[in-house]
């Protein structure tokens, strides 16, 4: 049985899943899944494509887009229309491990998107800082390690009702007291108060599906997937002078998923922490507050 997805403060919402590794990816053409330093690593594939505008049923908060040659498709969560929470697992069940599990659990009516992003282990479960319906399940990541997580600075995307953020590890640390609503550590950082990450070459070797997500000036959450193999360099381009964000933070690689109802896109594979944004109205229909 489906349940209705709730967002709002003080408001319990359907649980969610988080990985470490990436491991599966959405169908497509293959692409060699890289590290940021150029390594190579398995073959993946890329997701499959969107579905044309008659397959949609209502209004998207995504759109397809262009940029230096790369096929990006970019989804908006407006603070005035949405709300964002993250999902790991069902009530005393294992992780989702993909959108569609996920899907199965909640009214599609209640989602304007969903995408992957954050930290995950091999149990597929949040490592790093992760918060879900104010509850801090996992405590904030300090150390140091290998690949691209640990290439500092990485960072936190939060927030509570309809304010959010996207800071760098430790300006999150040192800034933030009160505990967020929702919260998801990734790493690296693609750009750091408005400048790219110094180890993101402009246009490395690396290629991959990606993801990423920044907050801009009005307070708007930009999620930012690629269609295709990307560089990183173009994607952290891509919301410096694009969306002109002053952090944005990337989420995952190789298994980057969306989900997008309005469409009938639902990317595979196996994946971590799922941040789900839903609309304000659909909420308040749930009997939820909405702020």
């Amino acid at each position: 049985m489906r349940r209705a997805f709730a967002l709002a403060a003080g408001v319990m919402l359907v649980p969610m899943i988080a990985l470490a590794a990436c491991s599966e990816a959405p169908a497509g053409d293959p692409v060699v899944r890289m590290q940021l330093d150029g390594s190579s690593g398995e073959v993946l594939s890329s997701p499959s494509p969107s579905p044309t505008p008659s397959q949609a049923v209502a209004e998207s908060a995504c759109r397809d887009v262009t940029f230096e040659g790369a096929a990006l498709t970019h989804c908006t969560a407006d603070p005035a229309r949405h709300r964002i929470a993250m999902a790991n697992a069902p009530a005393g069940g294992q992780p989702f491990g993909s959108l569609s599990a996920f899907a199965a659990t909640v009214d599609a009516a209640s989602i304007a998107f969903a995408v992957n992003g954050g930290k995950y282990g091999d149990d597929l479960k949040a490592v790093g800082y992760y918060v879900e319906n104010g509850e801090r399940l996992s405590e904030i990541d300090r150390g140091a390690g290998e690949g691209n997580f640990y290439m500092q600075p990485n960072g936190v995307f939060f927030g509570t009702g309809g304010k959010w953020r996207v800071l760098a590890r430790d300006t999150f640390i040192a800034t933030v007291g009160d505990r967020p609503q929702f919260g998801t550590q990734s790493g690296p950082m693609l750009v750091v108060d408005g400048k790219l990450h110094p180890d993101i070459q402009d246009n490395g070797p690396s290629r991959a599906i990606r993801n990423g997500v920044g907050v801009d000036a009005e307070g708007r959450a930009h999620f930012v997937i690629s269609r295709s193999a990307i560089s990183f360099g173009q994607l952290a381009r891509y919301f410096r002078d694009e969306v002109k964000v002053a952090n944005a933070l990337y989420l995952d690689g190789a298994v980057s998923s969306l989900w997008d109802p309005s469409t009938g896109r639902m990317d595979k594979g196996r994946i971590g922490p799922i941040i789900a944004v839903s609309p304000v109205e659909k909420i308040g229909r749930e009997g939820a507050s909405a702020e």
